[in-house]
């Protein structure tokens, strides 16, 4: 683990990921592009080899795709440390937005701030249709992942439960083990960070036991905050695709219960559009306005940690044993099953919450339809078509009330 630990780096890794947690908006896609244009075509900290060796990577783990590359590349950099000061700069920015957000619509009273809300649903409608659209055009180019995807949102909705969600991306990957290999191809490259065999095995140790102790515990008065963690834990280790598909398995976990309304919910998945930054900092807002102890600053804190630390210990344990992992034709046909099944599950969830909670009148479907149409066939900035979309969702409001 020599050299895992690097100060003088570390503050230069946090100013570079703190400009980009600021300015980088567009979504999962783009901060690939923005992280690209930074660390390796203008810093050269890495080689383009190793840069898309860390996306393909990332992108094969669960987790925030994003996060996990730039967490990988202060890794690089500068040790640990690195990894947490590249995490911190890129997501504070936004939680600290989300936060607020909460606090300003914690009783959006009259109606304008009815419409607000409303028009950020709607923003939900338009922008989880178009991540629909765009991993079912890339991971489900056939037959058979798109029945793959069909099986799981059916499985979903049908269902409801988390039990049927983790159920749906097992069967996912088990259905592309024997029906994906044809397609499966390992890709070339190599990573080089300082992270032992041992301390990858340490990492994996640590994730199993966060993941599985609460289950085993199920029966027990667990603390209230120990309840909250494992609720956002949970959600961050069974996130495969990006940031989007966390909606569902969140929704399941906060929403079902009672812990916070299906309104508020959309509302603030929608307002997550207009900020830079990871998707998964929306973990924050929920933090923020759950009803079980502790909320506020105290459950944004524990909702981030939460929510990002099981994607960061699946890296770390895989990292010195990926490259054995990522030339295995089986590995890659089962991910590519899985992938299939979480964009069933996202489609699931476009229905049920966004959809249904969202979309009550012939005026609501031409406004998300219209958001829709500026992001894939305009490719409008997000940001703009939040902003646009939100005032057309307040004036709809405005004028059914009249």
């Amino acid at each position: 683990m020599r050299g895992a630990f690097r100060f003088g780096p570390t503050l230069e890794v946090l100013w570079a990921f703190l400009k980009l947690g600021l300015s980088s908006f567009g979504g999962p896609v783009a901060h690939i592009g923005y992280f690209r244009e930074e660390f390796v075509v203008r810093r050269r900290w890495l080689e383009d080899s190793a840069y898309a060796d860390l996306v393909a990577l990332c992108q094969f783990l669960p987790g925030p795709a994003t996060s996990q590359v730039g967490f990988s590349i202060g890794l690089i950099r500068a040790g640990y440390l690195g990894g947490l000061a590249a995490w911190m700069g890129f997501t504070l920015p936004s939680a600290a937005a989300l936060v607020l957000f909460a606090k300003a619509t914690s009783a959006p009273g009259g109606p304008t701030g009815m419409g607000l809300l409303h028009g950020l649903k709607l923003v939900a409608v338009a922008i989880v249709a178009q991540a629909v659209w765009g991993m079912a055009r890339t991971l489900c180019p056939d037959r058979q992942r798109a029945s793959i995807a069909g099986i799981a949102a059916l499985i979903v909705l049908l269902s409801g439960s988390s039990i049927a969600q983790i159920a749906a991306i097992l069967l996912g990957g088990i259905a592309g083990f024997w029906l994906c290999r044809t397609s499966a191809s390992a890709p070339t490259g190599t990573i080089a960070v300082p992270v032992s065999r041992r301390a990858g095995l340490v990492s994996l140790g640590i994730f199993s036991i966060l993941l599985i102790g609460p289950l085993l515990l199920s029966g027990a008065a667990l603390p209230p905050g120990v309840t909250l963690f494992d609720a956002f834990y949970r959600s961050g280790a069974l996130v495969f695709g990006g940031g989007h598909v966390v909606l569902p398995l969140l929704r399941n976990a906060f929403v079902t219960p009672g812990w916070v309304s299906d309104d508020a919910f959309v509302a603030g998945y929608g307002a997550a559009q207009a900020i830079p930054g990871p998707l998964f900092t929306f973990a924050a807002y929920l933090g923020a306005v759950v009803a079980l102890s502790p909320h506020g600053l105290k459950g944004a804190a524990l909702g981030l940690t939460g929510i990002f630390l099981p994607g960061m210990l699946i890296l770390i344990a895989t990292l010195p044993f990926w490259q054995t992992l990522r030339t295995r034709a089986d590995a890659q046909a089962s991910m590519r099953g899985i992938n299939a099944a979480v964009v069933g599950l996202l489609a699931s969830a476009l229905y049920h919450p966004v959809w249904s909670s969202s979309v009550k009148t012939l005026s609501d479907f031409a406004v998300a339809l219209v958001g829709f149409i500026l992001l894939t066939v305009w490719r409008a900035p997000p940001l703009l078509v939040v902003i646009a979309v939100t005032l057309a969702g307040v004036a709809v409001t405005q004028i059914a009330r009249q």
